[in-house]
This record gives structure tokens, sequence and C-alpha cells, in this order.
């Protein structure tokens, strides 16, 4: 009885995908080789990192997602930033009232 492959954790064999596309093999070839199933796994895979790579050139924080842990501390910085995020929005939002004329 085969067993058949579900998923695979493509993030745990990023550096041997990129290995492989540095010797020259093409994505068909990578995907046959992990059984990789689904529409263009390794292509979506390198946009993923490029992606990424872009981010950090820029300056933009990698932020995680979904709900931060138990415990979780925000720094000064992360405070900092909020505080102003908000400043921004109740003057947009004053502005917007006064435009309407509700103040």
């Amino acid at each position: 009885m085969s067993e058949k492959r579900r998923y695979t954790h493509i993030s745990k064999i990023e550096g041997e995908i990129l290995e492989m596309i540095e010797q020259g093999k093409s994505h068909k070839e990578i995907e046959a080789f992990y059984h990789l199933e689904g529409d263009r796994p390794v292509h979506n895979l390198l946009k993923r990192i490029r992606k990424k790579q872009d981010k950090i050139e820029a300056g933009v924080p990698l932020r995680h997602r979904g709900r931060p842990p138990k415990g979780y501390k925000r720094t000064e910085k992360e405070k900092d930033f909020e505080i102003k995020r908000l400043k921004m929005e109740n003057e947009l939002l004053r502005d917007f009232l006064q435009v309407v004329g509700r103040r």
C-alpha cells in the first residue's frame, strides 16, 4: 500500500529548492522530486521569498500574523507608532466631521 503524501512544509525545504534552482533545475523537476502538488508551488514559494526580501530592502518591518502570544509586552517603539497612528486617525475624523458640518 503506497502512502500518499498530503502536505509538505515547503518552508522547511526552501534552502534545498533554492540550491536546485541555482543548479539549473526547472520548477517542474523540483516539484516532481519532492512530490509537490497544487498550483505552481515552487513559483509561489519564490514569489513569497522575493516579496519578503523587497519589504526588508524597503525598510518595512515584518509583522507576524494573528493574535500575539500570552504575556506579550509591546516595545516603546510600537507604542509610539500606535499613538501616532491613532492621533492621525482622530485628526482625519475630526476634519471629516467639520466638512460634513456635524461639528
